[in-house]
């Protein structure tokens, strides 16, 4: 589909996406995805060997900020062009089981799902303890609406839960999948002590590492069982995200959306100064 200056995109700024995606805690949310998404062994050997993660990490980062801004924020043939990306890069690799031997694609529907409810399920917790205004019913509103962003990865809508009934009770049958193993062990590593500059590590310890310890301590219960560390006590937690919440969201919204990609700006000069994403604007 051809875009026009005026075309809204997949989601559009009177979706639940369109509003919670521009809030900064999506950032801390993120990494919990990340968290979340190593502790099903298929699919993080998947990106362990088909990526030099440690030294590569920072980009895989970005550009799944960048697929997200894009499919939320782009036009509809920008989203599109993305998600035919990722499909290809998906396609043409494969992981292989150490013990068994057994060689597999990434794209297996299964690992994709994992993927896709991880991510958008830790945006959600994310945002919903960190004081955003969701509803239960916008909650229901925001799992249906990223039925479209799991098309664009390659799965068939109707097989991605599309509320938080559904989401439940996927995590719930899946929960006997998931284990620390030593991909997983790598990427905890990685995100306690992602390796920086000499002259950055003061800023990794003092910011870097609140924001992976937020994300950790936000995980559910049995993913502080299987990484084996204990977390604060979930009202602790909360307060900590309602806090770090509250002053992410005192930094001016035009100076957070300066930063690299610029979606939100590109989207807002498309359509108009009334596409602004703001949280009172959902409805």
């Amino acid at each position: 589909m051809a875009a026009t200056d005026g075309d809204p995109g997949l989601f559009g700024p009177s979706s639940v996406t369109w509003q919670a995606h521009g809030d900064p805690m999506m950032w801390v949310a993120g990494v919990r995805a990340l968290y979340l998404q190593a502790l099903h062994p298929r699919a993080v050997r998947g990106v362990i060997q088909n990526s030099d993660f440690r030294r590569d990490a920072w980009g895989r980062l970005m550009r799944t900020a960048g697929f997200v801004g894009t499919t939320t924020y782009g036009t509809t043939e920008a989203a599109e062009r993305a998600g035919a990306r990722v499909r290809k890069i998906h396609r043409m690799l494969g992981a292989t089981d150490p013990e068994t031997g057994e060689r597999y694609g990434v794209d297996e529907p299964a690992l994709l799902l994992w993927v896709h409810c991880a991510e958008i399920g830790s945006y959600l917790h994310v945002l919903r303890r960190s004081g955003f205004p969701l509803t239960d019913a916008h909650a229901d509103r925001y799992l249906a609406e990223h039925r479209h962003s799991a098309r664009l990865v390659g799965l068939d809508p109707a097989s991605v839960p599309a509320d938080q009934s559904e989401l439940a009770a996927y995590f719930a049958r899946v929960r006997a999948e998931l284990e620390a193993g030593a991909e997983a062990r790598e990427v905890d590593d990685f995100l306690l002590r992602p390796p920086v500059h000499p002259l950055l590590v003061p800023a990794r310890e003092l910011l870097w590492r609140r924001v992976a310890s937020l994300a950790y301590d936000s995980l559910p219960p049995y993913a502080h069982e299987l990484y084996g560390r204990p977390a604060p006590a979930p009202a602790t937690v909360t307060r900590r995200l309602r806090a770090t919440g509250a002053l992410l969201r005192r930094v001016p919204a035009r100076l957070r959306w300066q930063l690299p990609p610029k979606h939100i700006l590109r989207a807002v000069a498309r359509l108009g100064p009334a596409a602004r994403p703001a949280p009172y604007k959902i409805g």
